[in-house]
């Protein structure tokens, strides 16, 4: 079982940045896809933002956030962050850290993932 906490959101002004964290803890395998999706209107589906599977040296990034969002994986500290640049509007939504339960490959920026935590809000103001 793997356990998922996210950090980091808030309220930014258009241009402005944040760091999103998620904590990971439990069965943690190399070779696990982590990331980050979102949810931009409630009753709306989840959607891949970043990916990553740090074993095999994989990352995908959503379409609309290449070259301003960067995502990180660091193992010491149990971490996957996202890093979010140049935020826009259309950026705001309930953002979700997510893992896959065995050492699988993403991918693709939208794989399924087993684990998710609870999310943290992103709102963008223009």
């Amino acid at each position: 079982q793997v356990q998922l906490e996210e950090s980091g959101g808030g309220s930014v002004q258009a241009g402005g940045s944040l760091t999103l964290s998620c904590k990971f803890s439990g069965h943690i395998y190399k070779g696990n896809c982590m990331g980050w999706f979102r949810r931009q209107a409630p009753g709306a589906e989840r959607e891949g933002v970043a990916v990553i599977n740090d074993f095999y040296d994989t990352i995908y990034y959503a379409d609309s956030v290449k070259g301003r969002f960067t995502i990180s994986q660091n193992n010491d500290k149990n971490t996957v962050d996202l890093r979010m640049d140049s935020l826009k509007p259309e950026d705001t939504g309930m953002y979700y850290c997510a893992s896959t339960t065995l050492p699988i490959g993403c991918g693709s920026v939208n794989p399924k993932m087993n684990s998710w935590g609870r999310g943290t809000q992103v709102t963008v103001s223009s």
